[in-house]
């Protein structure tokens, strides 16, 4: 496997999930403010938007952070980071393993370009509804499934993580103890370690 990634993007999210699985990888360091670096062809094959974190594994090429950690999750079932497709509790990940890139996401950068609600139209609804369900289900257990880590809690703990490194948020002790418990896993502190070793890094 071949990963290429940045400092302080959300290829800490992929380094994060391919540590969680203890996959041995090929990381390839991509400097995303040169644009030559982001326009070289190998890279550009793998990832065609020119974003990272960008996965390739043989002839299977994924360029989003949700889709990358959910391949993880599936090629190593051993490792039990997502229920099994036939699973009762399949649903419910799958709904929350998305839920960063298509709802938390778009909200937080509307809230910190500070536009205009529109719940209506938009399909993330608004921040203030995006962060309630979020803090509700946070709060029903250890991890997003209850007692069970996985690759849904990667996407979000992660995206909670930023929430409060952008202060988009203060406060709020539920989803605070549960960055505290993402952050003090071991695998995604070998992730971090990556990012704080970068120049400016930091984590």
């Amino acid at each position: 496997m071949r990963l290429y990634w940045a400092p302080n993007t959300r290829a800490l999210r992929a380094a994060w999930m391919l540590a969680e699985a203890g996959v041995a990888y090929e990381r390839v360091v991509i400097d995303v403010h040169d644009a030559a670096a982001k326009g070289d062809a190998g890279f550009r094959r793998v990832s065609p938007l020119g974003k990272v974190p960008a996965l390739q594994d043989g002839s299977a090429c994924m360029w989003d952070s949700g889709a990358i950690c959910a391949y993880i999750a599936d090629r190593f079932p051993e490792m039990r980071l997502a229920p099994a497709p036939d699973s009762v509790a399949r649903g419910t990940y799958l709904q929350w393993l998305v839920f960063t890139n298509s709802v938390l996401e778009p909200a937080m950068f509307e809230r910190r370009a500070a536009s205009t609600p529109n719940p209506s139209q938009h399909g993330w609804g608004d921040f203030d509804r995006m962060l309630g369900v979020l803090r509700a289900q946070v709060a029903a257990g250890e991890w997003i499934l209850g007692d069970r880590f996985s690759a849904a809690d990667v996407m979000l703990g992660s995206s909670c993580l930023f929430l409060y490194r952008y202060r988009i948020i203060e406060g709020e002790p539920v989803l605070r103890a549960y960055v505290d418990r993402c952050t003090a896993r071991p695998a995604f502190r070998e992730a971090a370690a990556l990012d704080e070793a970068a120049p400016g890094g930091h984590a």
